[in-house]
């Protein structure tokens, strides 16, 4: 009768790193993603000093801020999958497994806190441009000529 057993907490076992490698890979999709938002803002930044030749004041709420903060939130969730990982085998092992919902909720109020982080610049508009053929700045203090593809 130990077989059957022997076969369930294998299959307990699969699941539990299957679950540890699942919070991994989110982990480091967080940290990409953290990486990529943090360059892509210095280098908007740097094409508009570069343009403005002046220097901007920083804003605390910017894409690097934003960047840094997935970056910190994918090597948090790296720790709690681990020990969440840990957790379950003990348990597991000892056959008397009670599930915790508190990692789930600590995840999704820091998604939360991301996304709302996020807000302004997915509710930012650059400001309205000047008349038909005049010289403006664009959002990111590149020079364009308006409706210069459509006039002769």
């Amino acid at each position: 009768m130990s077989q059957p057993f022997r076969v369930d907490r294998q299959r307990e076992h699969q699941a539990n790193e299957r679950t540890f490698l699942a919070w991994v890979r989110t982990s480091i999709a967080l940290i990409s993603f953290g990486l990529a938002i943090a360059r892509f803002g210095l280098f908007l930044r740097e094409l508009q000093e570069g343009v403005t030749q002046t220097t901007l004041p920083r804003n605390p709420i910017s894409s690097q801020t934003i960047g840094l903060v997935l970056v910190l939130a994918g090597m948090v969730m790296i720790v709690l999958a681990a020990w969440s990982y840990n957790r379950t085998f003990r348990q597991i092992e000892r056959g008397n497994y009670q599930p915790n919902r508190w990692i789930i909720w600590i995840t999704t109020l820091v998604m939360l806190l991301i996304g709302g982080l996020s807000l302004p610049f997915v509710l930012w508009q650059p400001p309205a441009s000047g008349g038909a053929g005049q010289e403006s700045k664009t959002s990111y203090g590149v020079r364009s000529k308006s409706n210069s593809i459509f006039r002769r």
